[in-house]
């Protein structure tokens, strides 16, 4: 006879003695996603921002790629436009929430905490591996700022790339090995978890669920973290 532990099992149940870092499991399920070739996109996140107007905070959310893990900080890194919708309501709260989820294994990651911008090194550095259709788009583009047509869009990377002095055909040529500097406006930003959920599917809904919290302080570019604390959710 099967046991209620076989019949109410998960795909990749969590152990009952939970590790007292949730990055490892991060980092384990992170990779176990990337190398599969059934699941599109391993490395999106839905990022969750609030704009705070008064008493009240309007969430908005959208997807984009998370570009590192740091395992041993218990952070994530991920880029964008400074003069996008996302940055101004980071840089007026700068808390978020993001989520992973890979459908082929019926796992989930949230995570939420504290966030800062990248360094400029990093910024750069990613910035540099990036194709150069990238590079160029980053100054082109006014993110999240109206424009009349497609057209009109495409016209902007044509002016921008004549104002970089580079040409069309050169870049067709030279492709990644073009310098284009990094635009002031683009970088990078950091979070730093204070909470993780790692989440696995069960039969009849009896998920398993861990959860994992810690504080963060941030005073300038220093940052400290207590030690986490974790337990078990109920699905």
């Amino acid at each position: 006879m099967r046991s209620i532990a076989d019949i109410f099992s998960g795909s990749s149940p969590l152990p009952d003695q939970l590790p007292d870092d949730p990055f490892p499991t991060v980092v384990a399920w992170f990779e176990a996603a990337q190398a599969r070739k059934d699941q599109p996109n391993p490395n999106a996140i839905a990022l969750a921002t609030a704009a705070v107007h008064g008493a009240t905070a309007q969430p908005s959310v959208r997807m984009v790629l998370c570009k590192g893990i740091d395992a041993a900080g218990g952070s994530v890194y991920f880029y964008t436009n400074y003069n996008s919708r996302k940055a101004a309501e980071l840089d007026a709260n700068p808390y978020a929430s993001i989520v992973f989820f890979w459908d082929h294994a019926d796992q989930q990651i949230r995570i939420e905490g504290r966030v800062m911008r990248a360094t400029a090194a990093e910024s750069d550095a990613y910035f540099n591996s990036r194709r150069w259709e990238s590079r160029v788009g980053a100054w082109a583009s006014d993110q999240s700022k109206p424009i009349g047509s497609r057209s009109a869009l495409l016209d902007r990377v044509m002016t921008t790339i004549s104002d970089l002095g580079l040409s069309l055909p050169a870049l067709m040529l030279k492709g990644q090995s073009v310098e284009i500097p990094r635009p002031p406006h683009w970088g990078g930003y950091r979070l730093w978890a204070t909470a993780v959920e790692c989440w696995v599917s069960g039969t009849g809904r009896i998920h398993d669920r861990a959860h994992w919290e810690r504080t963060v302080s941030i005073e300038g570019d220093t940052v400290s973290t207590s030690d986490w604390s974790a337990t078990r959710l109920q699905p």
